[in-house]
């Protein structure tokens, strides 16, 4: 080879690791902007109380509901953080005494409604109490957050108690519920994250009677959504709960109230919608069904998608999703509103 052929194939090897080199950067650089979707939900009844002649009986379940981004280190890099509890009463004769078709809002809706403030120590109302908490474990990793110390439920660490002073046991559950169940569904370290709730009472809530006991079902559906900065869709997790309570024609309860209570997606093949659907899809693979159909849109795309009785009536839908959607697309509309 001449001199000139040395140094032209030099040069080109050159450019070649260069480019290379660059390519790497570009990937690596992509890849740390992306980030896990997790969500969780810890539900229990055991604020439920007997009816008696002085006053009625609750039926009550409290879900603690958190969504998250982590990435690939395990730092939590976005957090959402809140509860709804639904509220029904029943007299000592088994029967509903609350609107059957009474909704309920969350716990960052309610805000000041909520009435946390009066009886605080440090004179913060819930959400805000929430949102302190939802800062001080965002840039820490599970094994940091469990290391929160905590006193019967109650926050410890004397940084932690300036600003929380709320029983936390609950919301550490749901948060590492939540981080072991982040999955890669193509959201952005940078994006926002918001957490949709809507809660009311399901069709499995009857009186008593002398057939059979009457049931409370609070039926919830949750929904964890990222947003870019354009306002699309990146991810999304949608879930729904039915719990239970019954009671007697005495206002007796007579469930168990330490009962797990599992939600749609933590059932599974468990739920049992396979067999009657149309299309042989159980409950979760629908719900995923919809989040990809979801992502990359708007959620005035969303709220627009074609509906006939609840069910979707868009044919490139139907093929994926064939139960009724109504509440998941209420919770992406109410997720994007509270999304930060």
């Amino acid at each position: 080879l001449t001199n000139g052929g040395i140094i032209m194939k030099k040069s080109i090897s050159l450019l070649l690791c260069i480019a290379l080199v660059m390519t790497t950067l570009v990937a690596c650089g992509s890849n740390s902007k992306g980030v896990k979707t997790g969500f969780a939900v810890v539900t229990s009844a055991r604020s439920s109380k007997d009816a008696s002649e002085e006053a009625d009986g609750l039926a009550q379940v409290d879900s603690t509901a958190v969504a998250v981004l982590v990435d690939n280190k395990g730092v939590i890099k976005n957090i959402v953080i809140d509860v709804v509890q639904t509220k029904f009463n029943f007299s000592a004769t088994g029967e509903f005494t609350t609107d059957l078709a009474t909704t309920f809002d969350s716990k960052m809706e309610l805000g000041d409604d909520y009435g946390m403030r009066a009886a605080s120590p440090i004179g913060k109302e819930w959400n805000e109490q929430a949102e302190a908490l939802e800062k001080y474990v965002t840039g820490k990793t599970l094994e940091e957050v469990k290391g929160i110390a905590v006193n019967g439920g109650y926050p410890a660490d004397e940084d932690l108690t300036a600003s929380v002073t709320m029983n936390i046991a609950g919301v550490l559950t749901a948060i590492e519920k939540a981080v072991n169940n982040a999955t890669d569904l193509g959201a952005n370290a940078d994006d926002k994250l918001g957490l949709g709730i809507v809660a009311g009472s399901g069709n499995k809530t009857v009186n008593a009677s002398e057939e059979a006991d009457g049931n409370f079902q609070a039926y919830t559906h949750f929904g964890a959504v990222s947003f870019d900065k354009n306002g699309k869709i990146t991810s999304s997790v949608i879930d729904a709960s039915q719990t239970d309570v019954s009671f007697s024609t005495e206002g007796i309860i007579t469930s168990d109230l330490n009962a797990e209570f599992k939600s749609k997606l933590e059932l599974g093949d468990g739920y049992g919608m396979k067999a009657a659907s149309p299309i042989g899809k159980e409950w979760f693979e629908q719900s995923e069904a919809f989040s990809k159909y979801i992502k990359g849109k708007t959620v005035s795309d969303v709220t627009g998608i074609s509906l006939q009785g609840g069910y979707p009536a868009d044919e490139d839908l139907t093929a994926t999703v064939t139960m009724k959607i109504g509440d998941f697309i209420k919770v992406v509309e109410e997720a994007s509103k509270y999304a930060k």
